[in-house]
């Protein structure tokens, strides 16, 4: 007989004011980071089942549950946590907090100046997630305890990218996934064209013809709708192949097309023009992009080729090959 599930253990009544009181502190301190009280509950009763409760530790008391709550390092996770849903000012205060610190930390361990950038690239990927469960983006910062400072954890998080940098590069993805899953990784994969399998290897070659001409319509449809600026960051990062911190360098520029552009979407680069941009921030760009590239291709399929969900399903499918020819972008230039 499979044994029970063990239910987690609630936290006392006498608990609830201590999460009260901390999440007001928090907002308090930051009160732009868009987190609601629910989400930081749920992430400190995660933590006190980990680290309180656990297997071996068995039932916990009040006191050890509000000794522990008390011991958390607040701040730090209520900024993860922001970070963790991509609300801007919470990115903004961790590259300002802690992005010295990344790079201090990488160019310690990693064996040159070059490896040590890649695992900065390869970390903030990780931060702001690259995976979509239950359509919601996974962050590396959910697993984010605040039980220890977050410069620790965040050393463990760059040791582990280094470890794993030199593995084999990432499966081919489509361009739902792609445009979910937002990252130097997985936009950067190279597509090529897969075999069908199932029902759709029935497909006969006129009926992939018709699939393929649509795909590659709705596509250049989808592109040539775009602003110029979501135009330059997709002509940067996949025609001209350019990284995440490579475009960051290039909006820097004063001369750059991208920032004006940028600097009307933030005041705060207004006040401070000479400012940094961060991976994170294009990062940001590049998945909205990304959204607004799938919702005008999908809508393109049904509307301008009535197509149903199924044949949506196989246009994305051949999307992965059409992608990889180069005059699929050309309506990525700006006018």
């Amino acid at each position: 007989m499979t044994p029970e599930k063990e239910q987690p253990q609630t936290l006392p009544d006498s608990c609830e004011g201590i999460l009260n009181e901390l999440y007001a502190a928090c907002v308090e301190q930051a009160p732009n980071f868009g987190v609601d009280s629910e989400t930081l509950c749920e992430s400190l009763r995660k933590s006190v089942q980990k680290f309180v409760v656990g297997p071996s530790n068995g039932e916990a008391t009040e006191a050890e549950i509000e000794k522990f709550l008390k011991s958390v390092k607040i701040g730090e996770l209520f900024l993860a946590l922001g970070c963790s849903i991509g609300n801007e000012r919470a990115w903004w205060e961790f590259d300002h907090q802690h992005r010295a610190y990344l790079e201090r930390v990488a160019r310690h361990l990693a064996s040159s100046d070059l490896n040590a950038q890649e695992v900065v690239d390869r970390v903030y990927v990780e931060l702001y997630g690259t995976r979509i469960v239950d359509g919601r983006r996974v962050s590396k910062f959910a697993n984010y305890s605040g039980k220890g400072s977050i410069r620790g954890w965040l050393r463990t998080v760059i040791w582990h990218s280094l470890v794993d940098m030199h593995r084999a590069s990432p499966d081919e993805v489509s361009l739902d996934e792609m445009t979910e899953n937002v990252g130097e990784g997985h936009a950067h994969s190279s597509f090529s064209e897969t075999e069908l399998g199932g029902e759709d290897s029935m497909i006969d070659e006129i009926a992939k013809n018709r699939y393929r001409e649509a795909t590659v319509k709705s596509i250049e449809s989808a592109f040539s709708g775009l602003e110029d600026h979501e135009k330059l960051l997709l002509l940067y990062y996949h025609a001209e192949n350019l990284k995440l911190r490579e475009i960051a360098r290039l909006v820097e520029k004063p001369e750059s097309p991208l920032r004006k552009w940028f600097q009307r979407k933030s005041a705060r680069r207004k006040k401070d023009p000479g400012s940094r941009i961060h991976e994170s921030t294009i990062m940001r760009w590049l998945e909205k992009t990304y959204k607004k590239v799938l919702q005008t291709f999908s809508a393109s399929l049904v509307g301008d080729f009535e197509m149903d969900e199924k044949e949506v399903e196989i246009c994305l499918e051949l999307a992965t090959a059409d992608l990889a020819n180069p005059d699929i972008y050309r309506n990525l230039v700006t006018g």
